[in-house]
């Protein structure tokens, strides 16, 4: 098949890109979870594995390790120290998080009879002024404890995450319990801070998120109020001392001009502050996240979406300081850039935003999980000697819970709208039905991507309609083709990302999109040493990797020569079925002699195959990388130096 020539990577686009001052004044809404289902294509078997495999082996885990112990501990049912982490009480309510959607995807008794005997043991552990947090209350003097290092414990995160367990239980399943107990905790947090209270931040931002899900949820504008104080105390150091980047607390949010510090934490703040921005009128946020969204697309990220390269501070360091097999790239850093690409998206009605979780959700996400379901890795790195794996759990354990809620939530990732505009961000086989105006609408995508470069999308309404459609031109697409009932549709120039198809919509009308999807030959800006002299290998939204297993135990030290000659192959027994990208490469031997000069190593012809990224490390352990050198020299190398 033909390649097209070697591009420098763009996922910032540099030039032509609408700034945010022209987006339109009001925000796109999400589609409901349950009014959206997912039914075959790529995703629904990994939602399914996911559902009934991930959630058990969470389930399992929270209770082996003593999370869910130390509720029973709490409530004064049975005696015992405090076991693990501080925040561990997060882990459980992003499990509960993650059940409750697979409750959505399908009501399952069996499960929620479990989550509800578990929220049991929850809501015993709560003080009677409605404070929760099992660490604290196993402390010596609890009362003393309670928001004394609020830089540290991860009091008010854990509260976040309690409160977005128990708004998601309750919408899957109709039952309050979880929720009124968060309300109750809630309800403590605002008497006790705010302006007539204590004036300080989270130190891991989280909580923010939650109070703007309950503000749409009951309109009570106090939810919002508080969400909005947490963000403004950043940077205000009048009464307190600075926390300084790690906790992005070196400024006030309208100042920062970069992002700093903890990736997770700086993710989570920044979709807080998008949703503020939807909410009140404060442009200075939105100029604020110009500036961040810009320093991180162009400066900061990994080809995969992953971001924050260094583990000394699980985040972010200098600008083009993104080594490969040091990579830190957190499973939930690259889900907390999704979450804030999605609010900017709905916020600001452009595909840019949706190609950014796009390459999240494919790559730097999905490699945080293992096709079994049950395996994860906790950060990742874009190359590996063999001595990195994944793994049944963490005493961090963080991120499986994370990747589990974020997957089972992928339907509110797939369409958004407006009063009369339907928009597809996500190529998802999938079926959604709501109205516009008073007529019902059902749109229905079917579709093999990423491995197919086809989708079609039927238009069912009830009666004849007016409305626009706006389908999504993929960042990494060059040209596409859009067939409106067997009709070629003239204009495809794309506005902000999108091409509207505006029409008298009636009963079985169908879009058909055909993608350009050749494989690229990726480049990365010269600043990024690590990848001077290499490139990586993308096809539609997935960057692909070498791995031993496949390449004879020589994966690092294949060269990839710019005539090199590549097609694909789509294999259904592989990796639960995948499409393989195959070449032939030059192979050098790695052997360095104990000499200062020794002569240049002749290179063999060798055929490489290679996979997506991922699918790497569900099958013999061994060595991988993105990115491939061009010359045998380069093979002399690690894959983090020039």
């Amino acid at each position: 098949m033909r390649i097209l020539p070697i591009l420098v990577i763009a996922i910032g686009v540099l030039a032509a890109t609408p700034t945010l001052a022209d987006a339109p004044p009001d925000p796109l809404k999400n589609l409901p979870l349950d009014d959206v289902r997912i039914e075959g294509g790529f995703w629904y078997p990994r939602l399914e594995v996911v559902r009934t495999a991930t959630i058990p082996h969470l389930l399992a885990m929270c209770e082996s390790t003593g999370r869910l112990g130390n509720f029973d501990k709490a409530a004064g049912v049975v005696e015992g120290a405090h076991e693990g982490w501080f925040f561990n009480d997060s882990d459980v309510y992003k499990a509960i998080e993650a059940a409750a959607y697979a409750l959505v995807i399908k009501r399952d008794r069996t499960l929620e009879t479990e989550m509800d005997a578990l929220i049991n043991r929850i809501a015993a552990a709560q003080q009677p002024d409605g404070y929760l947090n099992t660490f604290v209350t196993l402390t010596d003097d609890p009362q003393e404890q309670r928001w004394g290092n609020l830089r540290v414990r991860h009091e008010l995160y854990c509260a976040g995450h309690l409160l977005e367990a128990g708004i998601a239980y309750h919408e899957a399943t109709g039952k309050r319990k979880l929720l009124d107990v968060a309300l109750r905790l809630i309800e403590l947090i605002d008497r006790e801070f705010g302006p007539d209270g204590r004036a300080a931040p989270p130190g891991h931002e989280e909580i923010e998120l939650a109070l703007v899900k309950l503000y749409d949820r009951t309109n009570e504008r106090k939810h919002l109020d508080l969400a909005r104080f947490f963000v403004e105390q950043r940077g205000r150091h009048a009464q307190r001392e600075s926390w300084g980047m790690y906790c992005q607390d070196h400024a006030p949010v309208r100042e920062h001009d970069q992002i700093v510090g903890h990736a997770v934490r700086a993710t989570y703040l920044y979709s807080a502050l998008a949703d503020l921005a939807a909410r009140v009128e404060e442009p200075g946020y939105v100029a604020a996240m110009q500036r961040i969204w810009d320093d991180t697309t162009r400066r900061k990220m990994y080809i995969t979406g992953g971001i924050g390269p260094s583990s000394h501070n699980e985040g972010f360091t200098e600008p083009f300081d993104l080594p490969n097999d040091s990579a830190y790239a957190e499973t939930c850093a690259a889900i907390g850039l999704a979450f804030w690409n999605h609010r900017l998206n709905l916020l600001h009605a452009d595909a840019r935003y949706a190609d950014m979780v796009e390459r999240v959700l494919y790559n730097g996400a999905l490699a945080g999980i293992a096709l079994d379901g049950e395996r994860f890795f906790y950060t990742n790195p874009l190359g590996s000697i063999g001595n990195h794996h994944r793994k049944e759990w963490y005493e961090c354990a963080c991120c499986p819970p994370n990747i589990a809620r974020f997957l089972l939530s992928l339907g509110r990732y797939v369409y958004a709208r407006s009063e009369r505009v339907i928009y597809v961000n996500q190529y998802v086989e999938s079926t959604t039905g709501l109205n516009v105006g008073e007529i019902e609408v059902e749109l229905r995508q079917e579709t093999d991507y990423p491995w197919n470069d086809r989708v079609e999308l039927t238009v069912e309404s009830k009666w004849p309609t007016e409305f626009t459609i706006c389908v999504r031109k993929p960042g990494w697409c060059r040209s596409m083709t859009i067939e409106v009932d067997g009709e070629p549709l003239a204009d495809v120039t794309p506005q902000r990302g999108y091409i509207p198809i505006t029409r008298r919509w009636k009963r079985e009308d169908i879009i058909a999109l055909q993608f350009a999807m050749p494989v690229e030959r990726m480049r990365a800006d010269p600043h990024v040493a690590a990848n001077v002299g290499r490139i990586a290998l993308q096809r539609g939204p997935l960057i692909y990797c070498l791995e031993d297993v496949d390449n004879d135990e020589h994966a690092r030290n294949i060269t990839l020569p710019c005539d090199a000659e590549l097609s694909t192959k789509h294999m259904p027994d592989l990796l639960g079925g995948v499409t393989v990208i195959r070449g032939s490469g030059r192979k050098a031997s790695t052997t360095v002699p104990d000499t200062l000069y020794f002569p240049a190593a002749l290179c063999a012809p060798v055929d490489f195959t290679a996979i997506p990224y991922y699918a790497w490390d569900n099958r013999t352990a061994g060595g991988m990388t993105i990115w491939i050198p061009e010359t045998s020299a380069m093979s002399l190398s690690t894959s983090d130096a020039p």
